[in-house]
């Protein structure tokens, strides 16, 4: 059984993750992606950084405050 390699993660630094995360609002149109609301908007992991979630485009979604904490349970 051959075991295939780890790949990083990948993981920006906060200069890079700022831009990253203004082209995830402008690519959402500055709106939620759940209700359509664009106050209180954040910027949320699909697959999380702590199950070693990437911060790239194909992970990232726009969501209000509201959303985002129903995204995590709360």
């Amino acid at each position: 059984m051959q075991l295939r390699p780890k790949k990083p993660r990948i993981k920006l630094c906060p200069a890079e993750y700022t831009v990253m995360r203004r082209t995830v609002l402008v690519r959402d149109g500055w709106h939620c992606q759940d209700c359509r609301s664009a106050n209180n908007l954040q910027v949320h992991h699909l697959k999380s950084r702590s199950q070693l979630g990437n911060d790239i485009m194909d992970n990232l979604i726009t969501l209000c405050a509201s959303c985002h904490g129903k995204r995590h349970g709360r």
